[in-house]
């Protein structure tokens, strides 16, 4: 297992971090300040509120995991072909 695959795992992890905490607030009952659901908003929040503060919601729709997710995918685009691993 080379770095390489380590950066791709860990952009994986996060991933999956950001949709786990966008599917949980479907949950209203779900109580934020207990663990692990702390550490889960913390974490994810962390990266989407920049996100949030430029696009504005749509009615009750929050659009801007959308564009959150885009810009983790060129991110992580970028981070692999510097890696040597993807060829533009």
């Amino acid at each position: 297992m080379g770095i390489a695959y380590s950066v791709a795992k860990l952009f994986e992890l996060f991933g999956l971090i950001l949709i786990t905490r966008i599917l949980l607030t479907w949950f209203p009952n779900i109580n934020w300040h207990n663990q692990p659901f702390k550490g889960l908003r913390i974490v994810a929040d962390f990266y989407l509120e920049p996100f949030r503060k430029v696009i504005p919601p749509v009615g009750m729709l929050d659009l801007s995991p959308i564009v959150a997710f885009l810009f983790l995918g060129i991110i992580r685009t970028l981070v692999m072909y510097l890696l040597g691993v993807l060829h533009l």
